[in-house]
């Protein structure tokens, strides 16, 4: 391990004691005035842009020895391990291992440039040369350079430096015969990890035909739907993209479906229930789901349960009789036409029983309505409950917090009828 205390390194060890001392010891006088507090936060943030560019020159120093070689692992997986975060341990390895960018280090040893603003600077210089038809000269990499550079200074954001790069770059694609990035499919990324509490992070780079692919599709299924009693969304936009994203994955898995249920038995989604132990029920990726998704999912046509023993042995795989049949959701489309909440087309709908197939709930008619993704999970995960009425019609329990005395609503088909309450 280098010892930073050692002179030749970085600091002596006293005068890194005497740093520390000083920084345990600040404090700020009650009498503070404006001005003095603004002066010192200046102080702080310059100290801390030097230290960033300490951190990110260390970093490529780290890269340039191989230190993480013999362990097989990244120069950034070894900053996560002494604590950095994620984000900042990528932006540190770009800028720490970015060559020929003079015009950028000039600024971060002085600390007037903050390390997301740096490393939005390599980001761009990056791009444009990607656009480029013909190598970029060391002269018009300056020009690049100092350009991104300004942006900064002025004060611009990392969003707006790349988005600067990015008309650079188109610029010079359409001067060398290049291909501009929006039409780029080359460069499209997507990329998701796990995250620590379950969930899943994505994050997408698209050229402008992708997105505008997903774009239209999103935006098309996530218009706000008003509730049973003619009261608001109460879903914030972005849940609704969400929903509308689990829709179009759902869309999609039913057609590949389609396709090559013949040729071959890979794909979709898998959840394995144990059969003594259902509460430990698992995705095959995301790992362990509760109850309450377990039951949600068995009514999903594009989730394949597996029911196995305590040493994992399959005992089942209930697909037979767990999904409704062809002909049933016919029957199911006949009588609910739509949603039967929000009345979203029947297409985009799962056949819902009413109690869980994992509950040992029948895939019958009486225990079966349409529900499209969102109102899935009202249902499941909002208060929400279906209840099959006297008429053998799906009706709707609202939550408290929606209607105190939870009275029923009918289906969404039916709600222009004058229906006997008695019902």
């Amino acid at each position: 391990m280098i010892d930073v205390t050692a002179p030749s390194v970085f600091l002596s060890a006293e005068l890194y004691a005497n740093l520390i001392a000083q920084l345990d010891d600040r404090t700020y006088s009650p009498d503070l005035t404006s001005r003095e507090a603004f002066a010192a936060m200046q102080q702080l943030i310059t100290l801390r842009n030097k230290v960033d560019h300490l951190a990110a020159t260390l970093t490529g120093e780290f890269d340039r020895l191989k230190m993480t070689a013999p362990q097989g692992r990244s120069v950034r997986q070894l900053l996560i391990t002494m604590g950095i975060a994620p984000a900042v341990a990528g932006r540190l390895v770009r800028i720490g291992t970015a060559t020929d960018i003079d015009g950028l280090r000039r600024h971060t040893v002085d600390g007037a440039i903050f390390l997301d603003h740096a490393d939005a600077v390599v980001l761009g210089l990056g791009h444009i040369e990607s656009r480029a038809g013909e190598p970029v000269t060391p002269e018009e990499r300056r020009d690049h350079t100092r350009a991104l550079v300004s942006q900064a200074l002025a004060g611009m954001s990392p969003a707006e430096i790349g988005k600067h790069a990015r008309q650079l770059g188109n610029l010079l694609a359409d001067d060398t015969d290049g291909k501009p990035a929006a039409e780029d499919k080359t460069v499209n990324e997507l990329g998701y990890h796990k995250t620590s509490d379950g969930r899943l992070d994505v994050r997408a780079n698209l050229d402008a035909v992708a997105g505008e692919k997903l774009h239209s599709l999103v935006e098309s299924l996530s218009a706000p739907k008003p509730q049973p009693d003619g009261s608001l969304d109460p879903r914030p936009a972005d849940r609704r993209r969400a929903d509308a994203f689990e829709t179009v994955l759902e869309l999609a898995e039913r057609g590949l479906a389609d396709e090559t249920v013949s040729c071959k038995p890979t794909g979709g989604v898998l959840l394995t229930i144990p059969a003594d132990t259902p509460k430990l029920s698992a995705l095959e990726f995301m790992g362990s789901v509760t109850p309450a998704t377990a039951k949600a999912l068995g009514c999903d046509a594009s989730v394949t349960v597996v029911i196995v023993d305590g040493d994992q042995v399959p005992l089942n795989v209930g697909r037979e009789k767990r999904l409704f049949t062809p002909a049933q959701r016919k029957a199911l489309l006949l009588r609910d036409e739509c949603c039967i909440k929000c009345g979203a087309a029947a297409s985009r709908t799962q056949a819902h029983h009413l109690v869980s197939w994992v509950d040992g709930g029948p895939t019958d008619l009486d225990n079966g309505c349409l529900l499209c993704t969102a109102c899935h999970h009202d249902v499941h995960d909002r208060g929400w409950d279906v209840v099959m009425g006297f008429d053998r019609h799906p009706w709707l329990i609202p939550p408290a917090g929606v209607d105190p005395r939870r009275r029923p609503l009918p289906a969404y088909n039916r709600r222009t009828l004058h229906l006997d309450d008695a019902a």
